[in-house]
């Protein structure tokens, strides 16, 4: 597998113009004289894909489509498309995103199958905001500045457009949110080594975990991490108020904590009591309740 580290050798085996910059680069397609098919090959920069009438081949029935595809480093993807589309690319460097970051959002770390599908009004915002972005880029003087600015409207842009599509089809998403929720469940039926993460639930689903956890945010107002330590916490209070033959060190190791110290702390901080206090004080409401 080919790994391409700048744009130059990448745009050269695609076959798009020489990139004018080793940290931006901005582009057309022109299919007629690109690769149309390519085994798996894996980029070490950023990039973002509007496509206008795209078909992917290596999908069966598939029909042609408009939606903005994301592609980041150690990504690995081939293609095989008809050249029949249109569109324009983005391309940033690790070193423009790093010195940059508060201008990005997740969607750069989206994967190749979680695409934007856009509407033609959205179609038409993202390629007028284009045309003035190249315009600049395309300057002797290139203006850096004005072309993050502008990547950074487009970027925002796609934040909005992705809530509207994570609305438009809520069936979809929602058996995610119920998936992910009978999951954490199902989570602890089987003894455990490790709390769950994020990066654990967004693989069973086949995700990245930025678009499971933008997915999760979206439908419950709170991420995929909140969501974890919620049913964790939710989970270590069953535990210190009904299973009086284990200790807080051994309720810490059933629920996937590798250090007790760090149970105690993960719970006080949720909760504001230790483990020790919470006992106790549910220990105390059982006598209370008994002797009504």
């Amino acid at each position: 597998m080919t790994k391409f580290k700048d744009f130059t050798a990448f745009n050269e085996y695609l076959g798009v113009a020489k990139p004018l910059d080793n940290d931006i680069d901005i582009g057309y397609y022109d299919p007629a004289n690109m690769r149309l098919k390519s085994e798996p090959v894996m980029i070490d920069f950023y990039r973002v894909s509007f496509k206008i009438n795209f078909t992917d081949k290596t999908t069966p029935n598939a029909k042609p489509i408009t939606a903005v595809f994301f592609n980041s480093p150690e990504m690995v993807g081939g293609w095989d498309i008809e050249p029949s589309f249109s569109g324009m690319y983005l391309q940033l460097s690790k070193k423009i995103i790093e010195e940059n970051r508060f201008l990005f959002k997740n969607y750069l770390d989206y994967g190749l199958h979680e695409a934007l599908f856009l509407t033609e009004s959205e179609l038409n915002e993202i390629s007028t905001l284009y045309s003035l972005m190249i315009k600049y880029y395309n300057q002797d003087n290139q203006n850096f500045e004005v072309i993050l600015s502008y990547v950074n409207v487009i970027i925002s842009l796609v934040e909005a457009f992705y809530k509207r599509q994570f609305s438009a089809d809520p069936k979809q998403y929602n058996r995610i949110v119920t998936d992910f929720q009978q999951g954490l469940k199902d989570y602890y039926n089987e003894p455990v080594n490790r709390i769950p993460t994020v990066q654990y639930f967004a693989d069973k689903f086949g995700l990245t975990p930025n678009y499971f956890g933008d997915i999760i945010k979206h439908f419950t107002q709170k991420s995929a991490i909140e969501n974890i330590h919620e049913f964790v916490i939710e989970k270590a209070k069953e535990m210190l108020e009904k299973r009086s033959d284990l200790n807080n060190t051994e309720i810490a190791y059933e629920l996937g904590f590798e250090y007790p110290n760090y149970f105690a702390k993960f719970f006080k901080k949720q909760v504001n009591l230790t483990p020790k206090e919470y006992r106790l004080q549910a220990s105390d409401k059982n006598i209370n309740l008994q002797r009504m």
